[in-house]
């Protein structure tokens, strides 16, 4: 493939050494070989905005430390502070093209971020592109740091803003589970056990158990998101603080708290905390628990929603597009079958990260980019799962009120209601003669006696059989 001609490049150098840059790039020559190096995956830093802006962030605290310090003149910290806003601001992110998955414990993407910065800060210094006397991306943008800081931090922040979004998007689900229970919340219906009919209960009180088995988890994002705030910054290379000046750990934590308005804190043990990554393996973690949920609601709307005449068939779900190519007719549950594919893959995101926070060696994790690709990959998935769930599916289901009603009226499941009446011999008598004549409980009952269709009537009324009852009814001596 020939090269285009008309392309102008600029001169940058290395320690592995020289090489031409498109002119039109603000990265430079360490960006270059990230991009050559790593063609991994299709996950690019520049498709993750608030991990941009976080190591944005991240630069910005050091920036602010440093010139406190006098480490930095006042136009170069006040230049480097400008391109770091344009970076908040969206401006750039097509200037951070390397991939997320990447050996060098985030080099790349720490000098991606670097280069960016000091070119534009350049620019805006009256500078070109590559002219680094003026503004470095390693003596100037990189000061008291190291990528074995900076990233982690940038990765905590970015992780911690992406949980925020996280967790608005699940409240909005679970709102609409809870406004399903309400609506269903007089629809009679059988409960069942392991598949088998078990006893009754109503449509309400299945949309409301959906809705507070994934509210528990909101706590459980928050706790684990709680670990993100604790970071490594001023630690260096492996947390002795080599390079830094002293005062300038706290000075950057401060300064980052005053960015973010987050309650960001120093790690007690800096040499520690270099090469732990248990708030990543945490909060994967606790994606996974809702990912585990999520795949069991998605399971049961399918069965409630199979048929439409040879299944169950208690509710309908919204048809969303012909289901198959050969048979007429037929519409299948997409929307939850989608969701359980984000579940699997969250479910796999979680071992990846699992097994890569378990190989950091001495005092370093180089696996980190690798952990923190999946947390944030999982996090994308699950808002999008949550949204298409929410609007194309739960949001449109109905109930068929009826076929609910029939199948609890001819349910041999509602002799459990009579057993503490009746006693359970008599109850198993009943049960064992409905399945071998296939006549009803109800009819059964009265035909032998055991009690009057007044009692009857009063047990398996509705509200007394779907939460604990005292009744004062005794069977026909």
């Amino acid at each position: 493939m020939k090269q285009n001609l008309s392309t102008k490049t600029r001169t940058e150098s290395d320690l592995i050494g020289s090489r031409e840059v498109p002119e039109s790039a603000l990265y430079g020559v360490q960006t270059l070989r990230g991009i050559e190096n790593f063609r991994i995956s299709k996950f690019h830093l520049n498709e993750y905005p608030l991990f941009i802006q976080a190591l944005a962030i991240t630069k910005m605290g050091a920036v602010v430390a440093n010139r406190k310090l006098d480490l930095l003149t006042e136009e170069q910290a006040d230049a480097i502070l400008k391109a770091c806003k344009e970076v908040l601001e969206g401006k750039h992110h097509e200037q951070f093209p390397v991939d997320m998955i990447q050996g060098g414990a985030g080099t790349t993407t720490n000098m991606n971020v670097n280069e960016v910065i000091a070119n534009r800060a350049l620019e805006l210094m009256g500078h070109r592109r590559g002219e680094y006397q003026y503004c470095s991306p390693n003596d100037h943008v990189n000061r008291s740091q190291s990528t074995n800081d900076a990233y982690p931090t940038a990765i905590h922040i970015g992780l911690y803003y992406t949980h925020l979004k996280l967790v608005k998007h699940f409240g909005e689900l679970i709102a609409s589970f809870r406004k399903k229970g309400k609506e269903f919340a007089h629809i009679i219906k059988m409960g069942r056990t392991q598949l088998e009919d078990a006893v009754p209960m109503t449509l309400g009180q299945t949309f409301n158990g959906f809705a507070n088995i994934l509210e528990q988890e909101v706590k459980n994002l928050d706790f684990a998101a709680q670990d993100f705030l604790t970071v490594n910054m001023g630690a260096t290379a492996i947390g002795t603080g080599i390079t830094a000046e002293p005062e300038y750990a706290e000075m950057c934590i401060e300064a980052l708290c005053k960015i973010t308005g987050l309650d960001i804190k120093l790690a007690d043990d800096l040499i520690g905390a270099t090469s732990d990554t248990s708030c990543m393996v945490g909060y994967s973690a606790a994606m996974k628990r809702v990912a585990v949920k999520m795949n069991k609601i998605c399971n049961d709307l399918r069965l409630l929603a199979s048929g439409p005449r040879c299944g169950l068939g208690e509710i309908n779900l919204p048809a969303m597009q012909p289901g198959s190519s050969i048979m007429p007719g037929k519409v299948n549950p997409v929307i939850p079958e989608v969701m359980n594919q984000v579940a699997y893959k969250v479910i796999g995101n979680d071992l990846c990260v699992t097994m890569s926070g378990e190989a950091a060696q001495m005092e370093l994790n180089a696996m980190e980019p690798v952990m923190a690709q999946c947390c944030f990959e999982s996090a994308d998935l699950l808002m999008n799962g949550f949204d298409t769930l929410r609007t194309l599916c739960v949001d449109g289901i109905t109930a068929n009120e009826e076929k609910c009603r029939r199948d609890v009226h001819n349910s041999i499941g509602v002799v459990t209601a009579l057993n503490p009446v009746i006693g359970y011999k008599n109850s198993t008598k009943i049960a064992k003669e409905a399945l071998e004549t296939g006549k009803g409980v109800y009819e059964l009952v009265l035909e032998h006696n055991i009690l009057s269709k007044k009692d009857l009537d009063t047990i398996l009324k509705p509200e007394n059989m779907i939460k604990p009852v005292k009744l004062d009814i005794h069977p026909n001596r």
